[in-house]
């Protein structure tokens, strides 16, 4: 089950029973249950972390383990991966800015004049690359390793790119001695790993005073996870040993696959879908730039951003890519869960607008879904007929 929790695909079926079981639950007579569980507050404030409800703990706490994995995942691509190849990650790097300019201007034109409601800007620019891969290998099995690669190393550049607008554009009453001294601890941290520390009694008690001292700041703990990433070591032992990246990777995938990420879906994803409730969605302004945003900007902005970058002569398609296939990976970039929910809960504290929220990027991500099924399926198709008639 541990090695299983460690593939993408496993860890988006996780997410997604997850997601479902909240949606189930929310709209049953016990409702207020769900409600009680998701906004019970757990606030130690005698270390000055108050109004900590366990749906914040979620994002916060849990889903720094995510971005943890994310910063690994970033400097191994930049250390050993398509990164590495300047020309090579030109493609999915302008498709990865595309695509997430593009659903920000849609969404501000459909929210211009609401005011606060376009401080949502950034839910739709973000893929969630766990249920975007389990989309991908039930509908398109055989999908070329390329495809898979551009995927993602999208998913990833998209990622850096979304925890550099949370930690500018969503920090507020930022505290400067606490930051100063998460920061410390983070360079310790990348110090140590310098110089070859191999034990994780030296790691785990800085990384969670860090993520404190980061959480008290004002500045969102993801951030913190994200940087901790990066600056896990990559440096092959003389004895042939795991690397540091390698083995934090082997520990904490799983546990943020099977746990943390699907709690966090689990205290976010319930939300009424009653029709009065629905009608609110599409009566709402910010909902429809969140849906618009997510499934007309994300593919535009994705496979523009791939088109114009080939066009100006600034990388190539590569082999085993074809416009086709990422026609319905850019479609796919349109499925946001996990860091659209986590923006959304930052951008709309009220508790109404952010069910709204919710429900418009659940929506969208069940379209983008079915979108890029439907284009897959079609690739699959024609793939079998050219087997035939060859």
């Amino acid at each position: 089950m541990t090695e299983a929790l460690r593939t993408e695909t496993v860890g988006g079926v996780i997410m997604l029973l997850a997601t479902v079981a909240a949606l189930v639950w929310a709209n049953t007579p016990w409702s207020e249950a769900y409600t009680r569980i998701r906004d019970y507050e757990l606030s130690p404030d005698r270390l000055g972390l108050h109004h900590m409800d366990l749906a914040h703990w979620a994002s916060s706490g849990l889903l720094a383990v995510f971005f943890f994995i994310a910063g690994l995942e970033l400097r191994e691509e930049l250390t050993h991966g398509s990164l590495r190849d300047r020309r090579a990650a030109v493609l999915p790097v302008v498709a990865a800015a595309a695509g997430v300019a593009v659903p920000a201007l849609i969404f501000l034109a459909i929210t211009a004049g609401t005011g606060d409601g376009m401080r949502g800007w950034a839910v739709p620019t973000a893929t969630d690359i766990a249920f975007a891969l389990a989309v991908l290998a039930v509908t398109f099995s055989d999908c070329p390793g390329p495809l898979r690669a551009f995927l993602l190393t999208l998913a990833v550049v998209d990622d850096l790119i979304a925890i550099m607008i949370i930690a500018i554009f969503y920090t507020s009453g930022l505290a400067v001695a606490p930051l100063l001294a998460g920061v410390a601890l983070v360079a310790v941290y990348g110090v140590l790993q310098s110089r070859g520390v191999r034990t994780p009694w030296a790691y785990v008690p800085l990384a969670l005073v860090a993520w404190y001292f980061v959480q008290r700041s004002g500045i969102h703990a993801t951030v913190e996870g994200v940087a901790l990433g990066m600056l896990t070591s990559t440096r092959e032992t003389p004895d042939g040993r795991p690397t540091n990246a390698e083995r934090a990777d082997h520990v904490l995938r799983p546990i943020s696959a099977g746990l943390c990420v699907p709690l966090f879906a689990f205290l976010s994803a319930g939300v009424a879908l009653s029709g009065s409730a629905l009608a609110g969605v599409f009566q709402d302004r910010v909902a429809i730039g969140v849906i618009v945003g997510l499934v007309v900007g994300k593919f535009v902005g994705v496979l523009g951003g791939a088109w114009a970058a080939v066009r100006l002569g600034l990388a190539s398609l590569g082999e085993g890519l074809h416009w086709r296939e990422l026609a319905g990976v850019a479609a796919l970039a349109g499925v946001g869960f996990t860091v659209s929910l986590l923006i959304g809960g930052l951008a709309y504290p009220d508790p109404a607008q952010f069910e709204r929220v919710t429900t418009a990027v659940l929506i969208a991500s069940l379209i983008a879904s079915v979108a890029a099924s439907v284009v897959f399926r079609h690739r699959v198709r024609q793939r079998a007929r050219s087997v035939r008639a060859g």
